[in-house]
C-alpha cells in the first residue's frame, strides 16, 4: 500500500545542506537515504536527485530541482511538532529561526502553553507546540 509523504523541493543544491541543517537542531531527526545526479544525469553532478529523512519519526522526502521555478516554500504548509518540554521547545525554536524569519515568536497565545511559527534560512515553515 502506498503512503503520503511531505516532499519538499530545494533550489540551487540545498536540500543536503538543509537536511544536515534539521538533524543538527532536532534531537529525533536523520538523514535515511541519499541519490545523488551522476555525470550525464539531467541535475547537477552531487546535488540530490532522491532522499529521504525523518523528524520525530515523521518520513520526509527531498530534491535539488534541476529546474529553476519561479516559486518557492510558502508558510501554508508546514511541518508541526509538538514538544516535550519547555526546554526542547525553546532550544528548537532559536535553532530553526537562526538566519530564518519570526513568523508568532514564542509564546502562549491562548491555545497551548507555548506556541512558535517560523520560517528557517531555506523557508521551509514550522509550527513548534507545547501542549498545556
Amino acid at each position: 500500500m502506498g503512503k503520503a509523504v511531505p516532499f519538499l523541493m530545494f533550489q540551487g543544491g540545498k536540500a543536503e545542506e538543509a537536511m544536515n541543517f534539521y538533524v543538527s537542531v532536532i534531537d529525533d531527526a536523520e538523514i535515511t537515504r541519499i541519490a545523488r545526479y551522476g555525470a550525464n544525469e539531467s541535475g547537477d553532478e552531487g546535488t540530490v536527485k532522491e532522499a529521504v529523512f525523518k523528524v520525530k519519526g515523521q518520513e520526509l522526502m527531498c530534491i535539488d530541482s534541476n529546474l529553476k521555478h519561479e516559486f518557492t516554500f510558502t508558510p501554508s504548509f508546514s511541518i508541526f511538532i509538538t514538544c516535550d518540554s519547555e526546554e526542547e521547545i525553546d532550544r528548537l525554536y532559536q535553532g530553526l529561526l537562526e538566519n530564518g524569519q519570526a513568523m508568532m515568536p514564542l509564546g502562549n497565545y491562548g491555545f497551548s502553553k507555548k506556541f512558535g511559527w517560523l520560517n528557517d534560512r531555506f523557508g521551509v515553515s514550522w509550527q513548534l507546540n507545547l501542549p498545556a
